[in-house]
């Protein structure tokens, strides 16, 4: 039958800032237009400082995929779940500006339990959040994370 496996995959252009959870650095996010550093979102909008129209493309997504059996019910719930691994990562995540959403896919080929599923699915999630940051490149003449830090 063979071994549980789960892995996820993230597309991430969040309109929160991406965090280390380890260390609570801001690894991406939006920026200081005075200074070019890393401005801390929240902390921005505790100030009263947000522009609305600039966030209407912002959105995460994810996948978390098993080679588990799970039925539909079960594979919301591994969704849901992984849905820590965002709330770890990423700050403020799930706002009015984010389409932010995870998917489960299953194979079915070996039995797993969906709690044991889900709570792997939501570390694998926080690992690609930040593979996703790190490894991303520059566009529109923002700087990606491996630009700032080679």
């Amino acid at each position: 039958m063979g071994a549980l496996r789960v892995g996820a995959l993230a597309a991430v252009n969040a309109f929160g800032d991406v965090r280390d959870p380890a260390t609570g650095a801001i690894l991406a996010g939006a920026r200081d237009p005075d200074t070019g550093k890393l401005a801390d979102t929240v902390a921005q909008m505790k100030q009263g400082r947000l522009r609305r129209a600039f966030y209407v493309q912002s959105t995460t997504l994810a996948v978390i995929a098993t080679n588990a059996r799970l039925n539909k019910a079960e594979a919301i719930l591994v969704a849901r779940m992984g849905q820590g691994g965002l709330a770890r990562t990423i700050s403020p995540v799930h706002t009015t500006f984010d389409g932010d959403v995870i998917f489960t896919l299953a194979t079915g080929r070996v039995e797993g339990d969906v709690n044991l599923v889900g709570q792997v699915g939501a570390e694998m999630v926080v690992d690609a959040v930040l593979r996703a940051v790190k490894t991303a490149t520059s566009l529109g003449g923002l700087p990606a994370y491996r630009d700032l830090h080679p």
